[in-house]
C-alpha cells in the first residue's frame, strides 16, 4: 500500500511541536504588511503584525500559497507513489484550495494529491488534520481516510470570542457604526464558523477574563458531547492569566484526552487582533 503524506496550510494553527510529532508538511500562506510580502510562519510572528496594524491603522492582507512554494514542497513526491492528503481553509475564505488542485495538475500528480476543503480555519482544520495523521498511522488508505474526513467535516465545532472589533472592522467585517456602539457598550462577539464561513454567534459583555470563561462554559453542554480525544484552545497574543483558567475550566470537566494550546496564526490575528480565543473540537453526534 502507498505511502500517505499529510500536510495542510498555514492556516491550521498548529503548533510547532504538534506539527513534529506527527510529521505534518505545512504550506505558508502569505501575509502583506503594506509592500512587504511575508510566508506565514516564516519571518513573522503574530506580534509583529498587530504592532504594524496598530502603527498604520490598516487590516494586513492575506493571500494563497504561491505555486513555486507548493512546487518546492510536491516536488520530492513527485517519482514515487505517495499519497498526499493536503488540507485547506475553507474556500468560501481563500482561492488556496484551488491552487493546490491546479498545481497538482500541472505537476501530474493529481491522481495522487487529495485536497480536502476543510470548510473550517485555524484548529478547525487541524482537528482534522491530526486525526488523519492518527487514520494513516493505522495503515488506512488515503482514499478511505478522505471518506472518513468529509464524514466529520460538519462535525467540527469552531468558535473565538474576541477582545476588540477594530481588526474585524478595519478588514471590513464589521461595520464603523458597530464597531464604535460595540466599544461603547463592551461588547465581544462569539465568531462561528458555519458552512464554511464566519457569522456571529453569541454576544458578551465585560472583561475579556469573565467573557472567555462564560464563553467557554456556554459550550459545556457540547463539550460533553465531543469526540474525547482533543480540545483545542487556540489564542493570538492574550493574557496568560486568561488562558490558563479556561485550560482549569476544560480540565474540571474530566473528559478530554488532550487539552491542547496553540497561538493563532498570521492569518487569524491579521482579521481578529489580539486577544482573540477559541475553544475548539469535534462533536461525536
Amino acid at each position: 500500500m502507498a505511502k500517505v503524506k499529510i500536510m495542510a496550510d498555514s492556516t491550521c494553527d498548529l503548533s510547532k511541536d504538534l506539527v513534529q510529532e506527527f510529521d505534518i508538511t505545512i504550506i505558508p500562506l502569505h501575509i502583506m504588511l503594506g509592500n512587504k510580502d511575508y510566508e506565514d510562519g516564516r519571518g513573522i510572528v503574530p506580534g509583529d503584525i498587530i504592532k504594524w496594524s496598530d502603527e498604520t491603522k490598516m487590516t494586513p492582507k492575506t493571500a494563497a500559497p504561491g505555486t513555486d512554494t507548493i512546487e518546492e514542497i510536491f516536488a520530492p513526491y513527485k517519482d514515487d507513489d505517495t499519497e498526499i492528503i493536503c488540507f485547506t481553509i475553507s474556500e468560501e475564505m481563500s482561492t488556496t484550495a484551488n491552487v493546490v488542485r491546479l498545481m497538482s495538475q500541472t505537476m501530474d500528480m493529481e491522481e495522487r494529491v487529495h485536497v480536502v476543503d476543510s470548510r473550517n480555519l485555524s484548529t478547525g482544520i487541524g482537528l482534522l488534520v491530526l486525526e488523519a495523521c492518527d487514520m494513516a498511522s493505522l495503515g488506512m488508505s488515503a482514499n478511505v481516510i478522505v471518506d472518513q474526513i468529509n464524514e466529520l467535516i460538519p462535525k467540527v465545532r469552531a468558535s473565538f470570542v474576541v477582545d476588540t472589533l477594530t481588526y474585524l472592522h478595519r478588514g471590513g467585517r464589521c461595520s464603523a457604526v458597530a464597531a464604535i456602539a460595540g466599544t461603547v457598550l463592551g461588547l465581544h462577539p462569539e465568531i462561528v464558523v458555519r458552512d464554511g464561513k464566519m457569522g456571529v454567534g453569541r454576544k458578551y459583555r465585560g472583561r475579556m477574563d469573565k467573557v472567555t470563561l462564560d464563553y467557554a462554559k456556554a459550550l459545556e453542554k457540547e463539550l460533553l458531547n465531543a469526540k474525547p480525544g482533543r480540545v483545542f484552545i487556540t489564542h493570538s497574543p492574550t493574557d496568560e492569566t486568561i488562558i490558563r483558567e479556561v485550560r482549569r475550566y476544560l480540565e474540571s470537566l474530566g473528559y478530554f484526552d488532550r487539552i491542547l494550546e496553540t497561538e493563532a496564526g498570521g492569518v487569524v490575528t491579521s482579521h481578529c487582533g489580539p486577544g482573540t480565543l477559541g475553544v475548539l473540537f469535534i462533536s461525536a453526534e
